[in-house]
């Protein structure tokens, strides 16, 4: 399978949930993530448990954990070529629904307005 294109929800005012979280976590956490996102790109759609899983209306999870600590990063996919991360947690149990309804929203902008909610990168 080709590599999947990683490329980020940007909100209206131009800002970057995940990587504005990711850069808040300590280096060791970031590099995790960094793994996860890498393995993303590889893999694309057939990625599985226990590094991602589904949730629900087209909303996947990411996920690591480091000591008790669970971290996620919500993704959709646009089309068969790009994944969309959307943002980035800690969770204790389950998922909560506002950050599901929150990567439903940020889903539903970059399909109305693409060039205005995706941030590919530098």
């Amino acid at each position: 399978m080709p590599k999947i294109s990683v490329v980020f929800f940007k909100d209206e005012k131009g800002k970057v949930p995940v990587l504005e979280w990711l850069d808040k976590l300590p280096d060791k956490i970031e590099a995790k993530a960094l793994v996860r996102i890498e393995e993303l790109a590889l893999c694309g759609h057939e990625m599985r448990r226990p590094h991602a899983d589904y949730l629900c209306d087209g909303i996947y999870e990411l996920r690591w954990r480091h000591q008790s600590v669970n971290y996620r990063i919500l993704y959709f996919f646009q089309g068969r070529a790009a994944v969309v991360l959307s943002h980035g947690f800690t969770k204790e149990d389950i998922v909560p629904p506002k950050e599901i309804e929150q990567a439903i929203k940020n889903k539903v902008l970059c399909e109305t307005k693409p060039k205005v909610h995706i941030y590919e990168g530098e």
